[in-house]
Protein backbone atom coordinates (compact mmCIF):
# COMPACT_ATOMS: atom_id res chain seq x y z
CA UNK A 1 0.00 0.00 0.00
CA UNK A 2 1.39 3.39 -1.02
CA UNK A 3 1.84 6.06 1.62
CA UNK A 4 1.60 9.83 1.23
CA UNK A 5 3.55 12.53 3.03
CA UNK A 6 0.48 13.01 5.22
CA UNK A 7 0.72 9.38 6.32
CA UNK A 8 4.38 9.33 7.31
CA UNK A 9 5.36 12.90 8.24
CA UNK A 10 3.23 13.42 11.41
CA UNK A 11 5.25 12.59 14.50
CA UNK A 12 8.59 12.69 12.69
CA UNK A 13 11.18 14.89 14.40
CA UNK A 14 11.79 17.07 11.33
CA UNK A 15 9.05 16.34 8.81
CA UNK A 16 6.25 16.47 11.40
CA UNK A 17 6.45 20.18 12.31
CA UNK A 18 6.90 21.18 8.67
CA UNK A 19 3.93 19.08 7.56
CA UNK A 20 1.68 20.23 10.40
CA UNK A 21 2.38 23.97 10.41
CA UNK A 22 4.04 25.07 7.16
CA UNK A 23 3.60 22.83 4.13
CA UNK A 24 0.80 24.19 1.95
CA UNK A 25 0.01 27.14 4.24
CA UNK A 26 -0.30 30.54 2.52
CA UNK A 27 2.72 32.83 2.87
CA UNK A 28 2.76 36.58 2.24
CA UNK A 29 5.95 37.78 3.93
CA UNK A 30 8.69 38.40 1.36
CA UNK A 31 11.51 37.11 3.58
CA UNK A 32 9.57 33.89 4.28
CA UNK A 33 8.82 33.44 0.59
CA UNK A 34 12.46 34.02 -0.30
CA UNK A 35 13.55 31.50 2.32
CA UNK A 36 11.18 28.87 0.93
CA UNK A 37 12.41 29.40 -2.63
CA UNK A 38 16.06 29.20 -1.54
CA UNK A 39 15.39 25.99 0.40
CA UNK A 40 13.56 24.42 -2.56
CA UNK A 41 16.44 25.33 -4.88
CA UNK A 42 18.98 23.87 -2.48
CA UNK A 43 16.99 20.66 -2.12
CA UNK A 44 17.60 19.78 -5.78
CA UNK A 45 19.54 16.52 -5.82
CA UNK A 46 19.27 16.09 -2.05
CA UNK A 47 16.61 14.96 0.42
CA UNK A 48 14.16 17.36 2.01
CA UNK A 49 15.23 15.98 5.38
CA UNK A 50 18.75 17.25 4.73
CA UNK A 51 17.39 20.74 4.03
CA UNK A 52 15.18 20.79 7.13
CA UNK A 53 18.17 19.83 9.28
CA UNK A 54 20.24 22.65 7.75
CA UNK A 55 17.48 25.25 7.90
CA UNK A 56 18.75 27.25 10.87
CA UNK A 57 22.23 27.30 9.35
CA UNK A 58 20.73 28.66 6.13
CA UNK A 59 19.00 31.43 8.08
CA UNK A 60 22.25 32.44 9.75
CA UNK A 61 24.26 32.23 6.54
CA UNK A 62 21.77 34.30 4.52
CA UNK A 63 21.16 37.00 7.15
CA UNK A 64 17.63 35.90 7.96
CA UNK A 65 16.80 35.96 4.23
CA UNK A 66 16.66 39.75 4.22
CA UNK A 67 16.25 40.57 0.52
CA UNK A 68 18.20 43.81 0.56
CA UNK A 69 21.14 42.32 2.43
CA UNK A 70 21.36 39.18 0.27
CA UNK A 71 20.96 41.12 -2.98
CA UNK A 72 23.99 43.21 -1.96
CA UNK A 73 26.26 40.16 -1.43
CA UNK A 74 29.55 40.37 -3.27
CA UNK A 75 32.55 38.07 -3.85
CA UNK A 76 33.50 37.98 -0.17
CA UNK A 77 30.02 36.79 0.79
CA UNK A 78 30.07 34.13 -1.92
CA UNK A 79 33.34 32.80 -0.56
CA UNK A 80 31.89 32.79 2.96
CA UNK A 81 28.82 30.83 1.85
CA UNK A 82 30.85 28.32 -0.13
CA UNK A 83 33.01 27.70 2.95
CA UNK A 84 30.03 27.22 5.29
CA UNK A 85 29.65 23.50 6.04
CA UNK A 86 26.27 24.14 7.65
CA UNK A 87 24.57 24.83 4.32
CA UNK A 88 24.70 23.34 0.82
CA UNK A 89 27.96 24.51 -0.72
CA UNK A 90 27.06 24.67 -4.38
CA UNK A 91 28.20 27.67 -6.41
CA UNK A 92 25.23 27.64 -8.79
CA UNK A 93 22.76 27.55 -5.89
CA UNK A 94 24.56 30.32 -4.01
CA UNK A 95 24.66 32.50 -7.12
CA UNK A 96 20.96 31.80 -7.74
CA UNK A 97 20.01 32.89 -4.22
CA UNK A 98 21.81 36.21 -4.62
CA UNK A 99 20.45 36.88 -8.10
CA UNK A 100 16.92 35.91 -7.07
CA UNK A 101 17.04 38.28 -4.08
CA UNK A 102 17.78 41.12 -6.48
CA UNK A 103 14.94 40.07 -8.77
CA UNK A 104 12.49 39.90 -5.89
CA UNK A 105 13.43 43.45 -4.93
CA UNK A 106 12.59 44.55 -8.47
CA UNK A 107 9.24 42.79 -8.27
CA UNK A 108 8.57 44.33 -4.87
CA UNK A 109 9.24 47.78 -6.27
CA UNK A 110 6.90 47.15 -9.20
CA UNK A 111 4.08 45.32 -7.36
CA UNK A 112 4.44 46.26 -3.71
CA UNK A 113 5.59 42.79 -2.63
CA UNK A 114 6.63 39.47 -4.09
CA UNK A 115 3.35 38.00 -2.85
CA UNK A 116 1.48 40.65 -4.85
CA UNK A 117 3.43 39.63 -7.96
CA UNK A 118 2.36 36.02 -7.40
CA UNK A 119 -1.26 37.10 -6.98
CA UNK A 120 -1.05 39.17 -10.17
CA UNK A 121 -0.19 36.01 -12.12
CA UNK A 122 -2.64 33.66 -10.39
CA UNK A 123 -4.22 31.37 -11.48
CA UNK A 124 -1.90 29.44 -13.80
CA UNK A 125 -1.19 25.82 -14.52
CA UNK A 126 2.05 24.35 -13.26
CA UNK A 127 3.55 24.47 -16.76
CA UNK A 128 2.64 28.14 -17.10
CA UNK A 129 4.14 28.93 -13.71
CA UNK A 130 7.34 27.09 -14.61
CA UNK A 131 7.73 29.07 -17.84
CA UNK A 132 7.16 32.32 -15.94
CA UNK A 133 9.69 31.44 -13.21
CA UNK A 134 12.30 30.35 -15.75
CA UNK A 135 11.99 33.75 -17.45
CA UNK A 136 12.18 35.59 -14.15
CA UNK A 137 14.48 33.70 -11.77
CA UNK A 138 17.60 31.53 -11.71
CA UNK A 139 17.76 27.78 -11.02
CA UNK A 140 14.00 27.28 -11.18
CA UNK A 141 13.15 24.05 -12.97
CA UNK A 142 9.82 22.30 -12.97
CA UNK A 143 10.19 20.31 -9.75
CA UNK A 144 11.52 23.30 -7.81
CA UNK A 145 8.79 25.65 -9.02
CA UNK A 146 6.04 23.09 -8.51
CA UNK A 147 7.11 22.31 -4.95
CA UNK A 148 7.64 25.96 -4.09
CA UNK A 149 4.17 26.97 -5.26
CA UNK A 150 2.50 23.93 -3.72
CA UNK A 151 4.23 24.60 -0.40
CA UNK A 152 2.87 28.18 -0.25
CA UNK A 153 -0.65 27.39 -1.44
CA UNK A 154 -0.60 28.42 -5.11
CA UNK A 155 -0.82 24.88 -6.50
CA UNK A 156 -2.84 21.98 -5.04
CA UNK A 157 -1.48 18.69 -3.78
CA UNK A 158 0.37 19.43 -0.54
CA UNK A 159 -2.04 17.40 1.61
CA UNK A 160 -4.50 14.58 1.10
CA UNK A 161 -8.11 15.67 1.55
CA UNK A 162 -8.38 13.26 4.49
CA UNK A 163 -5.51 14.96 6.32
CA UNK A 164 -6.58 17.22 9.24
CA UNK A 165 -4.08 19.83 8.06
CA UNK A 166 -5.87 20.02 4.70
CA UNK A 167 -8.98 21.34 6.44
CA UNK A 168 -7.01 23.82 8.54
CA UNK A 169 -5.43 25.21 5.39
CA UNK A 170 -8.81 25.37 3.65
CA UNK A 171 -10.04 27.78 6.32
CA UNK A 172 -7.20 30.14 5.35
CA UNK A 173 -8.30 30.26 1.71
CA UNK A 174 -5.06 29.40 -0.14
CA UNK A 175 -4.71 30.76 -3.66
CA UNK A 176 -5.31 27.42 -5.38
CA UNK A 177 -8.74 27.20 -3.76
CA UNK A 178 -9.76 30.60 -5.14
CA UNK A 179 -11.04 31.39 -8.62
CA UNK A 180 -10.17 34.59 -10.43
CA UNK A 181 -13.10 36.50 -8.89
CA UNK A 182 -12.31 35.24 -5.39
CA UNK A 183 -15.15 32.70 -5.23
CA UNK A 184 -14.66 29.30 -3.63
CA UNK A 185 -13.44 26.50 -5.85
CA UNK A 186 -15.24 23.13 -5.75
CA UNK A 187 -12.54 21.74 -3.44
CA UNK A 188 -13.06 24.63 -1.01
CA UNK A 189 -16.78 24.01 -1.05
CA UNK A 190 -16.18 20.48 0.20
CA UNK A 191 -16.02 18.35 -2.94
CA UNK A 192 -13.31 15.68 -3.19
CA UNK A 193 -9.94 16.94 -4.29
CA UNK A 194 -8.24 15.50 -7.36
CA UNK A 195 -4.60 14.89 -6.54
CA UNK A 196 -2.16 16.83 -8.66
CA UNK A 197 0.22 14.94 -10.98
CA UNK A 198 3.28 16.28 -9.13
CA UNK A 199 1.96 15.01 -5.80
CA UNK A 200 1.22 11.59 -7.26
CA UNK A 201 4.68 11.45 -8.76
CA UNK A 202 6.29 12.08 -5.35
CA UNK A 203 4.20 9.53 -3.44
CA UNK A 204 6.46 6.88 -1.89
CA UNK A 205 6.22 3.57 -3.74
CA UNK A 206 5.78 0.15 -2.32
CA UNK A 207 9.04 -1.72 -1.65
CA UNK A 208 8.23 -4.06 -4.56
CA UNK A 209 7.76 -1.20 -7.01
CA UNK A 210 10.82 0.61 -5.75
CA UNK A 211 12.96 -2.45 -6.44
CA UNK A 212 11.85 -2.50 -10.06
CA UNK A 213 13.23 0.91 -11.01
CA UNK A 214 15.89 3.37 -9.81
CA UNK A 215 14.50 6.27 -7.82
CA UNK A 216 15.09 9.87 -8.89
CA UNK A 217 16.66 12.31 -6.36
CA UNK A 218 13.39 14.24 -6.12
CA UNK A 219 11.24 11.20 -5.40
CA UNK A 220 12.48 10.96 -1.82
CA UNK A 221 11.88 14.61 -1.06
CA UNK A 222 8.96 14.17 1.30
CA UNK A 223 9.86 10.73 2.67
CA UNK A 224 11.41 10.74 6.15
CA UNK A 225 14.74 8.93 6.01
CA UNK A 226 16.56 6.92 8.60
CA UNK A 227 19.68 8.56 10.04
CA UNK A 228 21.80 5.84 8.46
CA UNK A 229 20.36 6.46 5.02
CA UNK A 230 21.07 10.16 5.31
CA UNK A 231 24.65 9.52 6.35
CA UNK A 232 25.20 7.36 3.31
CA UNK A 233 24.11 10.02 0.82
CA UNK A 234 27.01 12.34 -0.10
CA UNK A 235 26.11 15.97 -0.55
CA UNK A 236 27.32 18.18 -3.34
CA UNK A 237 30.60 19.92 -2.49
Amino acid sequence: MAHTYCDIAPGHEWHGPYHDAEYGFPLTDDAALFERLVLEINQAGLSWLTILRKREAFRRAYDGFDLEIVAAYRARDRRRLLADAGIVRNRLKVDAAIANAGKMLELRDAHGSFAAWLDAHHPRSKDEWVRLFKRTFHFTGGEIVGEFLMSIGYLPGAHASTCPVYHRIALLGPAWMRTVDGAQSPARAGEPRIESPQAAARRPESPQAAKRRPESPHATKRRPESPLATKRRPESP
